[in-house]
Parts: structure tokens; sequence; C-alpha cells
């Protein structure tokens, strides 16, 4: 319910003030919000060149060249009409026809790869009974975070990979194992329409993402010219692991679910100190060391639960004999199981991208974010954190859009810089709320999200206020 009514506001919201801003003559088209694409210049004007009063500005376009005549942050060139064109600035994000063009071909179709690949590798768990295996060792402690599901419930095994892909910063294998057990819990809901509380719990815990091995970010920070890329390793675990324990704890509370039981708190401690001793021999290694270190044991790891699974199949082909199949008839017809869930993930992605798309190129999205950014610089915030803001603000609405940012502000303030530092931080230990709602809901046919959107919004919140608190420690 409350992404439905999101979804709706933004809309119409989005909507209203871009037809109130051209009513008024503080937009002059409206043709950004639907052909245009990020990063072109927006179009504030365009003139006759044959009007006299315009004879001066055709010859300084003129003499400037291809480049254009630039007066104050006003660039003017000639258009393809030969109209005289003023442009300011740069479109914030791709228009409705390009967001809907590239959400098939930069998103769907690379998701739909990964979602056959990965769902076969898990149908071969699943006739292998590896799935039942883990579930027993599991239960003692998911049980008790997870007590509507059954102890030897196969969500277990596939939440298991989940948050192991999301550790070890492999986003596009944990989707598919996220949605497998989203499906299978969404197998014993009574209400079809209405989220479990297992269901909220995953999300909530999926959503804030512990990361060991940012990869992604990493890359982008060398890209930028950092002294050392890797240096963001440990305050992006301190903080994703703040942000995954706010989630536990907040969604128990709802739940009233008591936590503090040996169990939980043992396997808590124990990812504490796996996380505390890989922090330990992380610090030993330096500049590309650190590069190359977190890079081979992401892909490292991946090759090996891969193996794991195929090689433990191969030991108990037993079982798929007794089923009348094999191996590679189990991987396909998990793949194919994988290929029909992307296809009906596809109007939920499309549907919020789109609303994201016109929220962001109407301008509203803008005066909201300036509005929180006048607020924090007027009780006494740090500049340095100030700018490095809108990636935070960003992030639960557009991957794409917080990783701009992120990236401007590695640009304009250094990589090296609190700005640049913080603002990969903001961008790797969060999620794409909004986004992640509407996909591993939308997949299952969950209508009723119930508090999963509160929950993940408070749960960044503390990834942010953990962020800003890390960072100015640490650096």
């Amino acid at each position: 319910m409350a992404l439905s009514r999101f979804w709706t506001f933004i809309l119409i919201l989005s909507i209203g003030y871009a037809l109130l801003m051209l009513a008024i003559g503080k937009q002059y088209s409206l043709n950004a919000m639907i052909n245009g694409e990020q990063g072109e210049p927006l179009v504030i004007a365009e003139m006759d060149p044959n009007g006299a009063e315009n004879k001066a500005l055709l010859l300084a376009i003129t003499e400037a060249g291809d480049a254009g005549f630039q007066r104050g942050d006003t660039l003017y060139t000639i258009s393809k009409s030969g109209a005289l064109r003023a442009t300011m600035g740069n479109q914030p994000a791709d228009g409705l026809f390009a967001t809907c063009r590239n959400t098939i071909t930069d998103l769907w179709l690379p998701l739909i790869g990964y979602l056959t690949f990965f769902c076969g590798l898990l149908n071969l768990l699943i006739d292998a009974r590896a799935m039942e295996k883990v579930a027993r060792f599991l239960s003692p402690v998911f049980h008790r975070v997870f007590p509507d599901l059954r102890k030897d419930h196969p969500a277990y095994g596939f939440m298991t990979l989940n948050f192991a892909a999301n550790f070890l910063g492999l986003d596009s294998a944990a989707t598919p194992f996220g949605l497998k057990a989203m499906e299978s819990m969404q197998e014993d809901n009574p209400d079809k329409d209405r989220a479990t509380n297992s269901q909220i719990m995953f999300l909530c815990l999926h959503a804030a993402g512990l990361t060991l091995l940012p990869t992604s970010i990493i890359g982008y920070r060398a890209a930028q010219g950092a002294s050392n890329p890797a240096d963001i390793m440990i305050p992006m675990i301190i903080t994703s692991f703040a942000g995954t324990l706010a989630a536990l704890f907040l969604v128990a509370w709802k739940q009233k679910l008591n936590l503090f039981n040996l169990p939980v708190m043992g396997a808590i401690l124990l990812v504490t100190a796996i996380i505390g001793g890989l922090m330990a021999y992380i610090a030993t290694l330096a500049g590309v060391s650190k590069f190359h270190f977190t890079d081979n044991l992401s892909n490292g790891m991946l090759l090996v639960i891969i193996g794991l699974i195929v090689g433990y199949a191969f030991l108990v082909e037993k079982y798929f004999t007794a089923k009348g199949t094999n191996m590679f008839d189990s991987f396909v017809h998990g793949a194919k199981d994988g290929f029909t869930t992307g296809l009906r993930v596809l109007p939920y992605m499309l549907a919020m991208l789109a609303a994201l798309s016109i929220f962001r190129n109407s301008g509203l999205m803008g005066i909201v974010m300036d509005g929180l950014t006048f607020v924090m610089s007027n009780v006494g915030m740090n500049k340095e954190v100030i700018d490095a803001i809108p990636v935070a603000l960003m992030r639960p609405f557009s991957a794409g859009g917080s990783r701009g940012f992120m990236l401007d502000a590695m640009k304009t303030y250094g990589a090296d810089s609190v700005t640049g530092q913080l603002s990969c931080l903001f961008q790797g230990a969060a999620e794409t709320t909004f986004y992640v709602v509407a996909l591993y809901f939308g997949t299952v046919n969950v209508k009723d999200t119930r508090y999963t959107l509160g929950i993940m919004l408070l749960s960044g919140l503390v990834c942010v206020i953990a962020g800003i608190f890390v960072v100015q420690f640490y650096f």
C-alpha cells in the first residue's frame, strides 16, 4: 500500500509541477522529460537567428565555432533547425522513453541472464536435497529470526546464499537467490496479497546489504585517481554492519521477537569476529594489494560456490536418477524457471523507474534535495558532509542517479576528500529502496508491503548517520 501511494503521488505531483512551471514560463519545454537522455544540455530558450536583436549573438556563436558561445552559466549554440539555442546545466535523468528503453537493455536483459544461470544452479541444490540439509543446519538461528517459517523451510538456504552474495559484493548473484527466497516464502503465505513477517524481515536485511568487498566502489575510486582506492573498505564494512543491525532490531521490535538468545547472539558475534578478522588482515595490505585481494576473494568465492554446488550434486547423483532426470536437465529446468521469473519482474521494474524518471526531470526532486541541504547547513552541519548528502538522498530512488552524484563529488572535490569518501560510502552501504521493494514484492504479487518501506528507510538513515561519524573518525 505504501509503495502504491508513493508511486501515485510522485507521478501526480511531478506532472502537475512540470505543467505549472511550463504555464508560468519557468520551464521552456517538456521534451526533455519525454525524449531526453541523462547528461544532455537542458534547453532554456530558442530564438530566431533572423531577428535584429539576435544578430550580435549569432555572430558571437559563429566566431566561437562548434563549442558554442558561453555567457555566464548559459551556453548558446545553433540547433540543427538553425535556431539559436540557449542551454543551461544537464538533464538529471533519462526521459520517459529513454528510461523504458534502457530498463530493457541495461537492466532487464542482464537480469534475465543472471536469473537463468543462478536459478539453474539453485534447482541443482533442490533436486540434490541440499537445501534440506542447509535448512536444518541454520534452523537454530533462522527459526528465531523467522519464527513463522518451519524449521526445514527451503527459504533458509536461498536467504543464506543471498546474504553471502551481498557480503561479497556480488549484487548480480544476490538478486536471483533473493527472488527465490521470496517465492518460496510466498508459497506458505496464507494471504497472498499481504507481506508476511518473514518476507519483511528478509527484505529489510537484504536491503541493509552487509558488504565486505565493495569491489565496484573501489573500481570507481581507482578510476577517479584515489591514492588508495581500497581504503574505503573498512568504513564500508562498519557502516553497512550498523545498517544491518538496525534493520534486524527494528523489524524484531515491530514483530515482537526476542533476539537476545544464545543462537542469535552467537551468530551476531561470529559475524562480528569474521568481519573483525578480515578487517585486521586487510589493514595490513596497502595500495594495489588491497584491490587485488578483494577482487580475487569476491570472484573466487563465487567460483567456489558454483563448484561446490555442482560437485555436491555430482556426489549425490542418485537423487537425480531416482527422479528420472540428470544434473544437466535439472539445471535447464531451473534455468527456465529463472527466465519465467524475469518476465514477471519487468512490469514492476518499468513502473517504478519510469515514475522516478518523471520525478527527477520535473525538477521536484531537486527542490526537495535543495530544501534538505538548506536545513542541514542551518543546523551547523559540516560543509564537506553537506556536499555528499545528494548521494544519500538519491540512493533510495535511483542507483544510477546516486552513482552520478558520487562520481561528480569525487571529480569536484577529489576522491580522497571527506566529501568524496563519504559519497562512496553512501553509494556502497545503502540500497535502492523503492526499486528493491517494487522488484521483490512485485515478483510474488504482494500488494500490501505493510511497514517494510518505513523500516528500510530508517535503516538507510542509520547508514547515513553511521557513515558520517565513521568517515570523520577514520579519515
